[in-house]
């Protein structure tokens, strides 16, 4: 399979249509996967046209960039590793501080990353949320000093307002916005993909599977294992609501069902639709759901189509935050 290509954004990285979110490879989901398959899957990832990759400093926290950077350091000329900084980690005990991190702290931050991912750059790096406490004028200097350094070689801004974009950009150009989006939750339609055109920024969703509730292998009766999956703490998987949520997924079936095709196929399909520069990352800890992900780049919508499942979306009424009350309030600010 050719793979297909997108361009993101100021820093015109040239990447796979569809990237790996690799969080879950190291918890989050479901327990702790083993780490030698874990760096199979993502050389095998690269071996099937995967060349967009993304960690963060806070997953594990530090062990996710320790994988990717064992994984993917044989070829790390060949793929783009974008990963994020926001709170301050303690480097001995791995574990948050209790605060933010300032524009001051984005150097030391920075080396650290550096450090786990084996390598001396990183082709995007995010502010994974946005600190209230310092104007982001300030992080946006403090960036452009990294990329006159050698070390960034893009920035973008995840769950940011579409204000604090347009702020940000106007001092150092974002390469790109990482926010949840899907067709169970489309609120960067309501300003900040405008402001992304507006400016060339390119737009990455993450859980743009919902989680995996549009693969349709989540129902009524499947449980979150508490402490293990953060879908035990999300209130849109609580038994009622997903029950309720379950017929915007009937819609996405009916759709697969004419294509031959999986519903996760059919949702990371409208969602490549939607803008030329979207790079959807789907997070698994499977080879065939790489294999199965990536095929969607080559799935093709019909415009009736793509109102239908954008319809159904409009109207499902999905029950539930998607995310509990203190994560959403760090989100859009």
């Amino acid at each position: 399979m050719t793979i297909q290509r997108r361009v993101l954004g100021t820093a015109a990285l040239e990447v796979s249509a569809i990237g790996l979110g690799c969080m879950s490879m190291t918890g989050g989901y479901s327990g702790h996967p083993d780490r030698a398959q874990m760096i199979g899957v993502l050389r095998d990832a690269v071996d099937r046209g995967v060349t967009f990759f993304d960690t963060a400093e806070i997953y594990g926290p530090h062990a996710n960039e320790e994988l990717v950077g064992e994984a993917l350091e044989p070829v790390r000329d060949s793929v783009v590793i974008a990963t994020k900084y926001a709170q301050d980690i303690d480097p001995t005990q791995r574990t948050p501080r209790g605060r933010m991190l300032l524009p001051g702290d984005i150097s030391a931050a920075v080396d650290g990353s550096l450090r786990r991912l084996r390598t001396s750059y990183i082709d995007l790096y995010y502010q994974h949320r946005v600190n209230p406490e310092a104007p982001i004028e300030d992080f946006a200097g403090a960036i452009r000093e990294l990329m006159d350094a050698g070390k960034v070689g893009g920035w973008g801004l995840s769950e940011a307002s579409a204000e604090t974009i347009e702020r940000a950009n106007a001092i150092t150009p974002v390469t790109a916005v990482q926010s949840e989006y899907s067709l169970w939750w489309r609120r960067p339609e309501q300003e900040v993909l405008a402001v992304c055109e507006a400016h060339g920024i390119g737009f990455v969703p993450f859980s743009p599977l919902g989680k995996g509730f549009l693969t349709g292998t989540i129902d009524d009766r499947t449980t979150f294992e508490e402490g293990n999956d953060l879908r035990a703490q999300i209130p849109r998987f609580a038994p009622e609501a997903r029950a309720h949520n379950l017929g915007l997924v009937e819609s996405v079936k009916d759709v697969a069902t004419s294509h031959g095709a999986t519903p996760g196929q059919v949702a990371l399909a409208w969602l490549l639709a939607q803008r030329p520069w979207i790079v959807p990352i789907p997070g698994t800890t499977k080879l065939h759901r790489v294999e199965e992900n990536l095929a969607a780049a080559v799935l093709a919508l019909s415009e009736e189509e793509l109102a239908r499942l954008t319809s159904a979306s409009d109207h499902a009424d999905i029950q539930g935050g998607r995310y509990p009350e203190f994560l959403e309030a760090q989100t859009n600010l």
